[in-house]
């Protein structure tokens, strides 16, 4: 069974940085897609960032584009979410995400799910 666990989240200043971290434990295959998902209160789960264990090219949702980067270190079962000039509407639970298909932006198609942290960024 895939494990998910998410940390990093916190309270920060509109401009500032967070970097948020999901360690995998179990068989996460290199074909895995791994994604970062958010969810604001009132709203649905959105993607926002994701990219295959293996490698690739990343894929981003259009509101975090050159702000946000996923990556993974390769020592550690570790994917990370390095988020920069962060805005008040990036508050949200963030949500790290696994799928043994395809990357995709939908939240269906992702069968293992962390815990979630919280990100809080204040105006």
């Amino acid at each position: 069974q895939v494990q998910l666990v998410e940390s990093g989240g916190g309270l920060v200043q509109a401009g500032g940085s967070l970097r948020l971290s999901c360690a995998a434990s179990g068989p996460i295959s290199s074909s895995y897609a791994m994604g970062w998902f958010r969810q604001a209160p009132g709203k649905e789960r959105e993607f926002v960032a994701g990219r295959y264990w293996w490698g690739g090219s990343p894929s981003y949702a259009d509101s975090v584009k050159g702000r946000f980067t996923i990556s993974r270190d390769n020592a550690e079962n570790t994917v990370y979410l390095q988020m920069n000039s962060l805005k008040p509407e990036d508050t949200a639970i963030y949500y790290c995400a696994a799928s043994w298909s395809k990357l995709t932006p939908f939240v269906k198609d992702y069968n293992y799910w962390g815990q979630g942290t919280q990100v809080t960024v204040s105006s």
